[in-house]
């Protein structure tokens, strides 16, 4: 079973996954996060991402319908196990 696989198995409410969002507005980067950096990236991550002017977001619910997390990236595989480890992580698994 692949780390999305068992992402979308375990979070209690879905998975989502958004790629390049900031482009369907013709935002920036930077824009995209309010003209600075974003203080729940990691700023290497960050000037990545600027660099390549790609945002990868996976949000999932843990445990209810209510909180979430977005996980932000520049790769999608990344992101995805970065999302799997948290999960994993907050649920003991």
């Amino acid at each position: 079973m692949t780390e999305l696989e068992k992402l979308i198995k375990h979070s209690a409410a879905g998975v989502a996954i958004f790629v390049d969002d900031h482009k369907t507005t013709y935002e920036s980067v930077e824009d995209y996060f309010g003209g600075g950096q974003y203080d729940k990236v990691d700023s290497g991550v960050y000037l990545k991402m600027v660099e390549l002017d790609t945002i990868v977001c996976v949000v999932f619910y843990p445990d209810t319908p209510v909180g979430h997390y977005d996980i932000y990236h520049y790769d999608i595989n990344k992101a995805i196990t970065e999302s799997w480890e948290l999960l994993k992580k907050e649920k003991n698994l």
